[in-house]
């Protein structure tokens, strides 16, 4: 049988065991990939970075232990794709291998955390300064011109005044059916 032409694979959940066979990188039109939650052992095979269009992976909740095959496919997903898999290092987790320098990773510098920390703060305080300037812009809008307004003051509170009559007299008639079903 030839799979070569498999787009997606997700055999999450199903408690397999064993390697995950290096044959995978065979499969070059695979696009999504889950292998997650099972009870795969040992390395990840180098041919799965062989993978280059390779848009979804999940390998979270193994086994698997070893070193991150390198290439830029396995290293472009995010940290959480390995997340489980207390022995695997290297690249893009924070666990480095034993046999790897420890070199900061690009962005990981106490200045990059210090800006994106400032633009945090500038983000978040733009937010309440606009959430307040829409507030009042908002209620004294409406309220302030009702209050200048004679006219569509009157009228605006006129139209309330008979919404809430009219609210009234249709709870009034529903709860009168409700009470006359009820004791039949």
């Amino acid at each position: 049988m030839d799979l070569v032409g498999l787009i997606a694979v997700n055999l999450s959940r199903n408690n397999l065991t064993g390697p995950i066979t290096p044959k995978i990188g065979e499969l070059t039109s695979l696009d999504f990939l889950d292998l997650s939650r099972n009870l795969f052992s040992g390395s990840i095979p180098s041919s799965l970075s062989q993978l280059s269009g390779l848009g979804v992976l999940d390998l979270s909740y193994n086994n698997s232990s070893g070193k991150i095959p390198l290439g830029t496919q396995l290293q472009s997903f995010n940290a959480s794709v390995y997340a489980g898999n207390l022995e695997l290092c290297g690249l893009p987790l924070a666990n480095m291998c034993p046999d790897e320098e420890s070199t900061p990773s690009p962005g990981t510098d106490d200045d990059s955390d210090t800006l994106e920390d400032e633009d945090d703060q500038f983000i978040t305080l733009g937010f309440y300064v606009s959430s307040i300037l829409g507030f009042f812009v908002g209620f004294w809008g409406v309220c302030g011109y009702l209050m200048l307004n004679r006219s569509w003051s009157y009228g605006y509170f006129n139209f309330l005044t008979g919404m809430k009559d009219w609210v009234y007299v249709i709870s009034a008639v529903n709860i009168a059916k409700l009470q006359r079903k009820f004791r039949n």
